[in-house]
């Protein structure tokens, strides 16, 4: 388990090559996405390290609802009646995050790329096979600063899933990408600026094109779901994506 603070007040926790992200405001704290279900320790741990408490934890933002994002969103709600925003495409997804119809089988595919066995392997063994759904969740507006802690304003980018979101902190000069831009796809074992594979997106021509809008924040650093943090900016990162093209 890695547990690293980014930049003042936004803190990494990754664990089996899946990330997910605390952020702090003046009035509380923010999670952005859910891992999986073996870092909920972690994340207690990390928060009293820090001085904050569950009632400080103001609300759990996803980025989209795959089974590798929810890990731990249904036990937050039921524990701390925490508030989960989730764009509205993504409403179904979140609730049942394995019924979900890539462009390619998610099964087969890792064979035609060995370098992503160890990758998934992990993820399974952290408890990716046994995520629980969740159903109470808001629908999140994008364009608008989200009413959490953190400053924290969504941009729909579709393609990964129809309701993916990545999130946007100008004042920390920060983009949450979610799965909208990794630099690390666990299903194929590639690191670097790109998107995630067709084994585990809906549409790759939808996700090349939601690029641009992440180029268009502008942001310096990229904070994404798989992989170590970008710091070359968000105009570089799409544009080795482009070059990365679709698998």
């Amino acid at each position: 388990m890695i547990v690293r603070e980014i930049v003042d007040g936004v803190v990494l926790l990754s664990h089996a090559h899946v990330n997910c992200y605390l952020v702090e405001g003046h009035d509380g704290v923010t999670l952005v996405d859910a891992g999986l279900p073996s870092m909920w320790t972690t994340l207690l741990g990390t928060l009293r390290r820090r001085g904050w408490g569950p009632g400080d934890v103001k609300a759990l933002v996803l980025t989209h609802g795959h089974f590798d994002h929810v890990g731990f969103a249904s036990r937050a709600h039921r524990a701390w009646g925490l508030p989960v925003l989730i764009h509205s495409g993504d409403r179904r997804l979140a609730a049942h995050p394995y019924r979900y119809t890539p462009q390619r089988n998610r099964f087969l595919y890792p064979l035609t790329h060995p370098r992503s066995l160890p990758l998934l392997a992990s993820m399974a063994a952290a408890g990716a096979l046994g995520v629980k759904g969740v159903k109470a969740v808001k629908a999140l507006e994008p364009g608008e600063t989200l009413p959490v802690p953190g400053d924290l304003t969504a941009v729909h980018t579709p393609g990964h899933t129809d309701g993916h979101c990545v999130l946007h902190m100008p004042e920390r000069d920060i983009l949450l990408s979610g799965d909208a831009l990794v630099t690390l796809d666990p299903y194929t074992g590639r690191k670097g600026p790109q998107i995630v594979a067709s084994a585990a997106t809906k549409d790759t021509r939808r996700a090349m094109g939601s690029l641009e809008a992440i180029a268009d924040t502008g942001a310096t650093m990229l904070l994404p779901g798989h992989g170590t943090p970008w710091t070359g900016g968000a105009r570089a990162a799409v544009e080795l994506a482009i070059q990365e093209g679709e698998h």
